[in-house]
Order: structure tokens, then sequence, then C-alpha cells
């Protein structure tokens, strides 16, 4: 079962946040916020935050920004997950993940499951890597951030989580590059 091992230092990672929405704003992005908050009460650091419309190609191209920016380690996005013609947030971002992470969605629709029932089944909720930065594609209620940090993202990003977490593995994210590989 996992745990939390006293005997390792907690490691601040740089998060950003991505509201994908054709309305909200920062004053009025709840999910954002959620997130921000979450990111804060965890001691990670957040480096910066946006909002972008349900474009594709703004989507994909704040993430990729974001990816190459050496002060952030992890992009969680929130919004354009379902089934609307203007839901293409994973179709903006799966494209350009270097690696799925398909336990992810896996795990968020257990756990949104027990919460909403088969309600979750509106949500295409994703995560993969892109350019050796971890990226999490959420919904865009409060809710769904919240199950999504409470139940995954907050143990994954700490250092101190056993028997694994993503901290550990960060540096190892591009080794494939580094070896001369593609």
């Amino acid at each position: 079962m996992s745990r939390i091992d006293a005997t390792r230092p907690f490691i601040p990672v740089g998060i950003a946040v991505l509201t994908v929405s054709d309305t909200r704003t920062l004053a009025d992005d709840k999910s954002g916020q959620t997130l921000a908050d979450r990111i804060a009460e965890a001691g990670h650091v957040l480096v910066d935050r946006a909002i972008v419309t349900d474009d594709k190609a703004l989507i994909s191209a704040k993430v990729l920004g974001w990816s190459k920016d050496e002060r952030i380690d992890v992009v969680i996005t929130t919004g354009g997950t379902g089934f609307t013609g203007r839901d293409v947030t994973p179709e903006a971002l799966e494209p350009i993940f270097e690696k799925r992470m398909d336990g992810f969605s896996e795990v968020f629709h257990r756990i949104s499951y027990d919460k909403i029932g088969t309600s979750t089944i509106q949500s295409r909720a994703t995560g993969g890597v892109v350019n050796a930065t971890f990226v999490f594609v959420l919904p865009g209620s409060p809710g769904a951030c919240k199950d999504a940090w409470d139940g995954i993202i907050k143990a994954q990003l700490d250092y101190r989580h056993m028997p694994c977490n993503f901290v550990e593995i960060m540096p190892r994210l591009d080794e494939h590059l580094r070896r001369g590989g593609g």
C-alpha cells in the first residue's frame, strides 16, 4: 500500500495550469483556482497560469511552450474533455504526447465513478509526457479537478510517496534523447 516516507525530503516541483474555455476569465475560473490553491497547499510552485479558448492550435502551442520552460515540470489542463463540438483538448494534446499515461485515465474514472457514477464516461481525461514534462488533462469542473489532484496527482508529485512517484523519475524522462535515441 502507498505511504509517505518521512525520511525523504519534500521536493517542490514547478507546475503550470491551463484552463481551456471560451467563456471563463481568471476572475471566474473556479477549476483553475481550485488547482492553484491545491498546488500551493501541497508546497509546490505555481509557475504560470493561463486561459485559452477551445482551439486545438492554441492549446497545443501553450502546452508545448510550457514544456520547454525549465521551470515547469508539470502542466495541468482543465476543460475541453467532453464530447461537444468545442471539446478538443485531448485532440490537441494526445498527438504531442511522447508517452501516454493510460493508467491516469483509468484511475481517474475509478475515483470519479465513486462520486458521480456512470456520468464519468462523459470525460476524456488523459495524461502523458511532452518534452520531459508531465501533462494531465482534466475535465472543467472543480469537482473533477479536486478528484484528480486529491486522488492521484498530489501523491504522484510527492517525492516521499512510496513505493514510487513521478518526482523520482523526472530526471530520467528525457534519457533517450541524451543517449542519442529518438
